[in-house]
């Protein structure tokens, strides 16, 4: 048997190697699809379906907590406070272990400069329910969790560990120096270690101080481990029964001065979700649409071989009825056909994945980072078993087609059908099917890009009420021991200012608690909600206020960012001096809360009934904060030095703020250079972090429809050269069928305009049945994208005609080439070759 397998394989090899120019076109065309295949089923793969990398995944879950009585519609995912942590802890009864997170800037200092670096504070229970344990050194301990704040004690992250310490194994019991206090380095995690989607390059231990918790200050991310035979429907129970436990148990914030608390009218509820659900829901739809749109090109590649295979085995017909003259029975000839084209696909598979390898490791580079788990992303055995599964599909498919076709064909047709001279109307039917087949497909995705295309488009033409281009950012943190005092940290934060003024080239500087869209790029800074109150608010209108963004600004701000002021002014430094209670709101805010901007000069706002009133000086335009594709939120803009927003007495400033500098030097290494030597200049304890400019973070916010537009571009102009390609082979070949009878037509006296017009129609017509057959196909498929547009409908009318006229413009193209050789041929030789 392994005998007989080895010599069809020889004989499947030698006839490939025979026709160099047939093998050489099906093995480009399965690679690059299987390959297209491979590669972004490898981030389907590495994203979707493998669990996530601890250990019992399946029990992992993340504690959200939903309001739906909160003002303006209800909050659907918010954050933890610490108080419920501590709550859940001591309460609950279906979790082996839960903890709670959050990530900030640490500020590490050295004999040469001082540096942010990502540091993720971690309670009790958080590296219990990952069971991910330290690779050298020790884990914390309850020690640990009692000694602060501050904290006393680190663990390294194999990242980190790798770039300041060169993985020196020796480095436990040292101490990494920061502003605040020295940490001990007790530990090392090992390599891709990541609390969730964070990945560390130092981890502290949360300490939580009981006596000073209070019911909100919701900061924090939750996560937990199920106990064994507990269901999330148990768990939800659970959490309902330990949400009134906590809602009765905490006082509300120093200052807080009666009226009904939040617990009471938002109706707080917690409930268990699946980790790798909170991870990977947002991109799931999409991925799968890729795969979706991807495995169409698979099957106009598929197609497109079995027109190559069905002409070649035409032309094979002598051969084929000579050897089942001499005895080859029907289904060795068939056994040979299939193993022949498995083999192509299998080679052409083995291409593939080396072109999917190198696809992956672009997509690594340069793909979204709004992707979750991008690291994870690799071709293991699950993806390699993939295309080999798709290629031996392939070879199948492909190779049942002349298979099928020919199998219960008589031995005299056969050998009828190699001596005619020109071919059957049957003969042509199933490779005219495989054409309008790959036109159709063809037609479907180029829709989709196309509509990508318009959304892309429009979202380009969007105006985001600030500048994109000129504006540098980098975030400076401004520790205690730099600056004890709130006084102490606007003087500071305003020297920087002034020695940023004086880098050449710089127009103009600000400080802010967030730039525009800087919370839709990792690590960016968000901005706090709270209700904005009109003075000519009833008490029950105030009750339902909606939450609102509050972001902490300085004098030239919108100056420096590109924002218009469209009523009254901005702030100046004597505004914040004297702490004048003055405000400024986005014209969105002005016309909801007094009809329009002019009405709100004048008018008082305040974010809760403990804070003094502010009267509102300037309305600048709306911004679109949450992305272009969103309406612009309500924002209230509030001084960067001024009372608290939360009622307390002490002077509220942004320590952790982003400075913003105008200048059209931004992105290079020359002003970022000097920005470092202006801060070090002010204070050499002060560092820069999240260094970025205004078209990164501006296109960081596009960046997920900027990869489904190339991706979709992508498998729409594969599908557009198949199909052109298998047009191009279909006129081609009837051409070459028809020479003799172009030949009698010449002889007689047919002009060439005519003849060319003949194969022209050949192709136009199907070209014609795909387009509609796709028209119809791609008006249903396409409501998927619903969620991915933005000011385009999935059945875009203008889309769906350019496209159809895209692809009858260039089967025109491809059709006229041979159908103009066809034309042209000589009357005597054409008579005489038959």
């Amino acid at each position: 048997m392994r005998s007989l397998l080895t010599l069809h394989l020889r004989q499947a090899a030698r006839g490939l190697r025979r026709n160099p120019t047939f093998t050489t076109a099906v093995l480009l065309t399965l690679a690059l699809a299987i390959g297209a295949n491979t590669a972004v089923f490898t981030v389907v793969n590495g994203v979707l379906l493998n669990p996530l990398p601890y250990p019992e995944p399946e029990s992992l879950v993340n504690v959200l907590t939903r309001a739906p009585g909160a003002p303006g519609g209800g909050i659907t995912e918010m954050p933890e406070s610490a108080s419920m942590y501590v709550t859940y802890a001591e309460n609950q009864r279906s979790f082996e272990s839960l903890g709670i997170y959050d990530s900030f800037p640490l500020t590490v200092t050295g004999r040469d400069a001082s540096e942010q670096i990502r540091a993720v504070g971690a309670s009790r229970g958080v590296l219990e329910t990952l069971r991910v344990q330290p690779m050298l050194g020790r884990a914390f301990t309850e020690g640990d969790y009692h000694n602060g704040p501050p904290p006393d004690t680190v663990i390294l992250g194999w990242g980190y560990w790798q770039r300041r310490f060169g993985g020196d194994p020796s480095v436990i019991g040292r101490t990494l120096a920061t502003d605040t206090v020295p940490l001990k380095i007790v530990g090392v995690m090992p390599r891709g270690f990541r609390v969730v989607t964070v990945e560390p390059e130092v981890l502290v231990p949360l300490s939580l101080d009981r006596g000073r918790l209070v019911l909100v200050f919701f900061s924090y991310q939750m996560v937990a481990r199920l106990k064994p035979g507990v269901t999330l429907q148990q768990a939800d129970a659970d959490l309902a029964r330990l949400t009134y436990l906590w809602g009765g148990a905490w006082p509300m914030p120093p200052g807080y001065q009666g009226g009904p608390r939040p617990f009471d009218s938002w109706r707080f509820e917690s409930v268990a979700r699946p980790l790798k659900d909170s991870v990977v829901e947002r991109v799931a739809n999409l991925l799968w649409v890729l795969m979706a749109t991807i495995a169409i090109v698979m099957l106009i590649a598929c197609a497109n071989v079995g027109n190559l295979v069905l002409v070649r085995s035409e032309g094979r017909q002598q051969e084929f009825a000579v050897r089942m003259a001499l005895g080859a029975g029907r289904r060795r000839l068939m056994a040979e056909w299939l193993l022949e084209s498995v083999l192509l696909a299998l080679i052409g598979g083995a291409i593939g994945t080396a072109i999917a390898y190198a696809g992956v490791r672009l997509l690594k580079t340069f793909g979204p980072a709004t992707l979750p788990r991008l690291p994870d992303v690799a071709i293991d055995g699950r993806v390699l078993a993939f295309a080999l599964a798709v290629s031996i599909l392939c070879g199948v498919l492909f190779g049942l087609i002349p298979a099928l076709k020919y199998a219960g064909r008589q031995l005299s047709g056969m050998l009828a059908g190699a001596r005619g001279a020109s071919d059957s109307r049957e003969r042509h039917r199933t490779r005219n099917g495989l054409v309008v087949a790959q036109v159709a497909l063809a037609l479907v995705l180029l829709v989709s890009s196309g509509l990508m295309v318009r959304t892309f488009l429009a979202l380009r033409g969007v105006v985001p009420g600030f500048d994109t281009e000129g504006v540098q950012t980098v975030r400076i943190l401004v520790p205690a021991t730099v600056a004890p005092t709130a006084d102490d940290v606007t003087r500071t934060q305003k020297a920087l200012l002034q020695a940023f003024e004086s880098i050449p080239g710089v127009t103009a500087t600000a400080l802010t608690s967030a730039m525009p869209m800087e919370g839709l790029v990792p690590n960016g800074a968000g901005s706090p909600r709270f209700p904005v109150l009109s003075e000519r608010d009833t008490p029950a209108v105030s009750r339902n206020r909606p939450l609102r963004w509050f972001k902490s600004v300085s004098p030239g701000f919108f100056k420096t960012t590109g924002t218009r002021i469209i009523a009254g002014r901005e702030y100046t430094w004597s505004d914040l001096d004297a702490l004048r209670p003055v405000a400024i709101v986005s014209k969105s805010l002005a016309v909801e809360l007094w009809g329009s901007p002019a009405a709100a000069l004048g008018q008082r706002v305040r974010p809760d009934p403990t804070v003094s009133w502010r009267s509102v000086i300037g309305v600048a335009d709306d911004v679109r904060d949450d992305g272009a594709h969103l309406p612009p939120p309500a924002i209230a803009y509030w001084p960067s030095r001024a009372e608290s927003l939360n009622g307390s007495p002490q002077t509220a400033v942004s320590r952790n703020a982003t400075f913003a500098l105008r200048s059209p030097r931004a992105g290079s290494q020359a002003l970022i250079d000097a920005i470092r030597q202006r801060v070090s200049a002010v204070n050499a304890s002060l560092s820069i972090s999240s260094v970025r400019t205004m078209p990164e973070i501006y296109g960081q916010s596009m960046a997920q429809t900027s990869f489904v537009l190339v991706m979709l571009g992508i498998a729409a102009f594969m599908a557009l050269t198949l199909g052109l390609i298998g047009i191009y082979a279909v006129v081609a070949y009837a051409a070459t069928q028809r020479t003799r009878e172009v030949g009698i037509r010449l002889a007689l006296g047919a002009q060439q305009r005519e003849l060319r017009r003949m194969f022209l129609r050949h192709g136009l017509v199907l070209t014609g049945i795909g387009i509609a057959i796709g028209l119809g196909a791609a008006a249903g498929l396409t409501r998927v994208l619903t969620s991915l547009l933005f000011d385009v409908r999935p059945l875009d009318p203008l889309t769906y005609v350019l496209v159809a006229l895209l692809l009858m413009a260039a089967t025109l193209l491809a059709s006229y080439v041979p159908a103009h050789r066809a034309s042209r041929v000589d009357p005597a030789l054409a008579l005489r070759g038959d």
